[in-house]
């Protein structure tokens, strides 16, 4: 019924005729979804690693004997514009690797020069008398030579913590064998040969050390550093065999299990009264499971005792050659090792990737792992790995690896078997009901990663996956 007054109208509400959805939804059971979660990723390297039994808690890594010494990164301390070295990471040279004397390294550091350079700076000159070691602490620079036909040719990108001319400091008469070129501003510091002459007389522990250098058996090592095993080939007759065994190092590392927990607490009268049609304790379980299994991947790839960023080898670390991952910079990473099985990458280096390949008119190819389409390089698949950490720079890293402990290569280490187990290597343990009537489970997993021999793993650093601006 309408009022009318003047020229408007009021329309009265009409009564409810019918039940309301909203009171209806009282007693209807709503469809509804487990509980959702955003942190859940595909966990690519969790399900790739071949995973290898490991009891008593820790796995011995055993190798052949090896003579490679000091190939480490270099650190660096700096105070406003100037940079000094760390004096024990000069221990990271060779030629000093395993002298312990503080003050004859703190002379050593002292007695570094700092050189800033510029882009496009020529630092040393091919063919030129080599007499100083160049430690870089910030910058890129390229090394290149001359190649057989008379063209330039690419040698290698170095960047921070690298160095180059160790073998400057004993060898009179060294010429550089390739011209290095600053790619960026950036800053080193040089040590010269005569500096280290001067010290070595008046520092008899320095001399003594760098004569026990000297006599290591140079000849004795393959091209891996490892010791060589003696052997004839190609003799006739009843020729003289050498005697041979094969060395081993005396103190292999071992890698422990490393562990993560969390206690899982739900209120009794949650795990009572509200299970249906979802059970509580199971749905917390799960993403709490979940969250642990994330937390493990990150630390697989970022722990600083066993996280595959870590602890590659320094010889298996390459530099770009222009800062985007080109398929030029993917192909040497992939030489470097025989038979890579996977690539890992943060999803926004992958796009990365995409771009670059696009731009030169490539397409990668796909394959099936595990039943998904993913992309691949040389027949190598390009996983995503988000713990991949991106640094403010907008730079990654990409990692590849030979897996499996047949093949020599990168294993997962986690012990079955435990108390209470609810997933291979992952136990729940019931800690019993508070005050609060709370229940609490601890929930355990162990886990370790291990690198075999030192080619198992390789990493491209400093993969720009920032967007060129195009003028």
């Amino acid at each position: 019924m309408s009022v009318e007054t003047g020229s408007e109208s009021q329309v009265e509400p009409r009564a409810q005729s019918s039940l309301s959805t909203a009171a209806a939804r009282n007693l209807a059971s709503t469809a509804k979804s487990a509980p959702q979660m955003q942190e859940i990723t595909s966990r690519w390297l969790l399900r790739m690693l071949p995973w290898v039994e490991t009891k008593g808690g820790a796995y011995r890594v055993n190798r052949r004997l090896s003579y490679t010494v000091g190939d480490g990164v270099i650190e660096f301390v700096q105070d406003g514009a100037n940079v000094r070295v760390i004096p024990r990471e000069l221990g990271e040279l060779a030629l000093l690797r395993g002298l312990d004397d503080e003050d004859v390294l703190r002379a050593l550091a002292d007695r570094c020069v700092q050189r800033d350079f510029r882009a496009g700076e020529v630092i040393v000159e091919r063919g030129a008398a080599a007499d100083q070691i160049h430690l870089i602490a910030h910058g890129r620079i390229s090394q290149t030579s001359v190649g057989k036909y008379g063209d330039e040719v690419a040698v290698a990108v170095l960047a921070d913590g690298d160095r180059f001319g160790e073998n400057a400091l004993l060898d009179a008469d060294a010429t550089w064998d390739y011209t290095a070129t600053a790619e960026t501003p950036g800053t080193l510091l040089t040590l010269s040969r005569a500096d280290l002459a001067a010290l070595m007389d008046s520092a008899p522990v320095l001399r003594a050390h760098v004569e026990r250098f000297r006599a290591i058996p140079r000849q004795v090592q393959n091209r891996h550093g490892e010791a060589e095993i003696a052997m004839s080939a190609g003799h006739v007759g009843e020729a003289e065999l050498p005697g041979a065994f094969v060395d081993y190092e005396l103190k292999p590392r071992e890698y422990e299990l490393s562990v993560a927990q969390t206690v899982l607490k739900v209120h009794t009268r949650v795990a009572d009264l509200y299970n249906g049609p979802m059970n509580q304790t199971e749905e917390q379980l799960r993403l709490t499971i979940e969250a642990l299994r994330e937390r493990q991947e990150h630390e697989l790839i970022n722990n600083r005792e066993f996280g595959l960023l870590h602890n590659a080898d320094f010889k298996q670390r390459i530099q770009t050659h222009s800062g985007p991952p080109t398929p030029d910079d993917l192909d040497e990473l992939l030489c470097r090792r025989r038979g890579t099985k996977f690539l890992f990458a943060h999803p926004k280096t992958i796009a990365a990737i995409g771009r670059e390949f696009n731009s030169r008119g490539l397409y990668p190819d796909h394959v099936d792992v595990g039943g998904q389409s993913v992309p691949a390089w040389r027949g190598v698949p390009i996983l995503p790995c988000n713990k991949i950490p991106i640094s403010h720079e907008q730079t990654s890293s990409i990692l590849a690896m030979r897996t499996g402990e047949d093949n020599q290569g990168v294993i997962g280490l986690r012990q079955t078997g435990l108390p209470e187990e609810y997933e291979p290597g992952l136990s729940v343990r019931f800690m019993g009901i508070n005050e609060q009537a709370i229940i609490s489970y601890l929930v355990t997993t162990y886990y370790s990663a291990a690198i075999l021999v030192p080619d198992a793993l390789g990493v491209l650093e400093n993969v720009q996956i920032s967007r060129r601006r195009h003028r």
